[in-house]
């Protein structure tokens, strides 16, 4: 799947978008960034992710483990995104992940 630790793992333990603690946070070469934090301003976990300069979305979640798991779930989507970008099909997807994962 080709994810890597975003910034070489240096962004783990600084603060997120959401102002949540870093817990994990990876970047594929196809152009996607994928963000899971602690203790935001909002929720007790959050995920933001998105496709470079076309996407960027945020979920919301009360425990860790539901939070890691929909963590890994999202990856392949936001692939399938990013990959098509130059696809009549993009925006299809696009609302298809949105969907998937409100």
């Amino acid at each position: 799947m080709d994810w890597h630790a975003y910034d070489g793992g240096e962004t783990v333990g600084q603060r997120g978008s959401e102002s949540g603690l870093i817990l994990l946070d990876e970047e594929h070469p196809s152009g996607a960034r994928i963000t899971l934090e602690h203790n935001g301003v909002t929720a007790p976990f959050s995920i933001t992710c998105g496709v470079y300069g076309v996407l960027a979305h945020t979920r919301f979640f009360g425990t860790e483990s539901e939070a890691r798991d929909e963590f890994a779930a999202m990856k392949m989507g936001l692939i399938d995104i990013a990959t098509m970008l130059d696809s009549s099909d993009f925006e299809a997807g696009v609302v298809a992940f949105l969907e998937q994962y409100p």
